[in-house]
This record gives C-alpha cells, structure tokens and sequence, in this order.
C-alpha cells in the first residue's frame, strides 16, 4: 500500500489562497479545502487547532501578499515612496480582487490579526516630507486613504477602469490638495503670527 500523502500547514494555506482567488472568501470553508486538496477534513485540524486558526493563518498570508505589492512598487522607484505605497493598495486592488476584498471590504470587527505597518509607515513618511506632527500627519494620510481606497474598491468590484496614468495623477492632484490645505496653510498661518 503506497503510504499516504503528508499534507501540510503550507498546502492548506496555498489551498485557500487558491479558493479565495476563485471563489471569494465565502468558499472558504474545511470541506471545499478537503474536496481541492482531495483529502479528508482530518489533516485541516490536524495541521490547526480550529478553523478560526487556519482563517487567521489566511489572513496574514494574504496580507504579506499585499506587502509584496509595496515592495514591488517601491523597489520599482517609479513614485516617491508614500505615492507608491497608495499605488500598490490599488494594484493590489485590481489585480488580486477577492484578496483585496478580504483584506480591506471585510468586517474586521473582532479581528485584530491584521497588521497595520503600513499604515504607521505611511504617516511617518508624511511627517518627515512635511515637517508636521504626527496628528496632522495621521489626518492627512486618513483622508488620502479614503480616496484612494475608494479607487480601489472600484476596481476590485469592476465598477469602473481606469487607466494607469490617470489614476496616478489623480492620486497626486489629492495629496498636493491635502498638502495645500493642511500643510502649506498652517505653514502660511504660522508665518503670519510672527
């Protein structure tokens, strides 16, 4: 008798990766996992102790996954590394769909897996480009955010396409508005005390 195939913690995880990409997140479950990896539920709880174990294990696969589109935008130095990091958030969006759905168009009350480095690097690059505290700095990025995670949400829900150049400008015209409006104006106001 052939002996059995190991299945591991990796091939669960890759496993659901795969069914999330397919399917959505909705598929996620223990049988569709066993059905893809043709096997039995044992080896899922064999290799994790519940399922919200294996969903936690997901979730910071699928996060790392994000973090490589950061790298890869900013490794690629085609934008200043703040710019960048928004650009990847929406290529992200537009080319892993359903991941990007789990990651940030899920309810993530009670989850707090999710990693925010990003977001704390985010606020740190503005305060050093800006010479502002981190409050405004924490303001700024909030609101460049919501505009670029509503491009993000388009694309990821095929609401709209938008060409690459075009979204990319527009992200610039936002934060050189922020810029203007929070950054340039207290400059303008604090010069005007003096």
């Amino acid at each position: 008798m052939p002996p059995k195939v190991k299945i591991t913690k990796s091939d669960i995880i890759q496993t659901s990766i795969s069914l999330i990409r397919n399917l959505g997140y909705d598929a996620l479950n223990t049988r569709n996992i066993a059905k893809e990896l043709d096997c039995s539920t044992q080896p899922i709880f064999s290799n994790f102790a519940s399922m919200e174990e294996l969903e936690k294990e997901v979730f910071l696969y699928t996060y790392n996954i994000y973090l490589s589109f950061i790298e890869s935008e900013t490794l690629g130095e085609k934008y200043p590394k703040y710019k960048a990091f928004g650009m990847a958030y929406i290529k992200f969006a537009q080319e892993e769909k359903e991941l990007f759905k789990l990651l940030f168009m899920s309810d993530r009350k009670g989850k707090d897996f999710i990693p925010t480095n990003d977001f704390d690097q985010s606020i740190q690059m503005i305060m050093q480009a800006n010479d502002v505290p981190k409050e405004l700095a924490t303001k700024i990025h909030v609101e460049m955010w919501a505009f670029v995670h509503g491009i993000a949400v388009m694309l990821a829900t095929s609401f709209v396409t938008f060409e690459w150049t075009f979204i990319s400008d527009m992200v610039t015209d936002i934060y050189q508005g922020l810029r203007a409006r929070h950054v340039i104006k207290e400059n303008f106001n604090d010069s005007n005390k003096n």
